[in-house]
């Protein structure tokens, strides 16, 4: 019988320290799959010599996207994509978090700012009784261009021109910044194939809100409360129940809530590096769908 071929799909630059995916790439080996890590961006790549496609470290996409979306809809014809192509043109663009703010769904108070507008940020946050404002785009990850800030004084006439280089080209989200973060982190609870595996905090450095790892920040091992983990069950259920894979984000507001920050559906860190087997149960899932 012929040995499954796997493409995991990652960046051409991927940084030499990316090391999270290796108990993947070990299992799928140990059960008889050929995995090749081509670039998405590879024009060189036949992906019908693959029998699926796995998105993963696909982390230079942001500021292509519709660049990135071509790649997928070619990739889609011509073997499986996992997630699914209509998951990864809804998930790429942060309009997703209206979608589910519309279906009830807990997330972060969002203005949606609209490219190739003016907007004044001093009078929404005032309609708004925010005191401390953040700015994110639409597309993006990692941080890109996101900005927190004071809504009075020099912070915010940074943050005013922050927003007006960016949104005459790209949608943005205003948001009240969720101070919690610096001192609680962030927590992600990851899921395979529709079923919770584990929970990681992410710890930005002191005086930080950025919990990527690229900014120093840890992450270690959680364990979710009744109310987050429901949160973050109900969410991914509601989504599609075909998902090979997800990941939700989550903060708590001032008053301790529980809010979604990002549902992470098309190349999200799963960390395995604090549940290895994750990595089993990710590959059996991925084999089982191509049997």
């Amino acid at each position: 019988m012929r040995a499954r071929r796997l493409a995991l799909a990652t960046c051409a630059d991927l940084p030499d320290w990316e090391i999270d995916d290796r108990p993947l790439h070990e299992a799928l080996s140990e059960r008889g799959v050929v995995v090749e890590r081509p670039a998405w961006s590879d024009d060189t790549v036949d992906w019908s010599d693959f029998d699926a496609c796995l998105i993963r470290t696909t982390w230079d996409y942001q500021e292509r996207r519709d660049e990135f979306l071509a790649w997928a809809r070619t990739a889609a014809s011509l073997t499986r994509l996992f997630n699914p192509l209509a998951i990864v043109e809804w998930n790429t663009h942060k309009g997703y978090l209206r979608d589910l703010a519309d279906r009830g769904v807990p997330t972060a108070p969002t203005v949606w700012l609209d490219r190739g507008g003016r907007v004044d940020l001093e009078p929404l946050l005032a309609e708004r009784g925010w005191a401390r404002g953040f700015l994110k785009p639409a597309i993006g990850a990692t941080a890109r261009e996101t900005m927190r800030f004071h809504a009075t004084g020099g912070e915010l006439a940074a943050a005013q021109a922050h927003l007006d280089r960016l949104l005459p080209t790209e949608d943005m989200l205003l948001q009240p910044y969720l101070a919690r973060v610096e001192t609680e982190g962030e927590r992600s609870a990851i899921f395979i194939d529709g079923a919770f595996t584990h929970a990681v905090r992410k710890i930005p450095v002191p005086g930080d809100y950025r919990v990527q790892d690229d900014f120093g920040a840890r992450d270690e091992p959680t364990e979710l409360t009744a109310v987050e983990l429901e949160l973050a069950r109900s969410l991914m259920a509601s989504i599609d129940d075909g998902l090979l894979y997800g990941r939700v984000d989550m903060l708590r507001d001032d008053a301790g809530g529980s809010c979604i920050t990002e549902l992470e559906l098309v190349e999200p860190s799963l960390f395995f590096r604090h549940a290895p087997h994750t990595a089993d149960l990710l590959a059996d899932a991925l084999i089982a769908r191509l049997a």
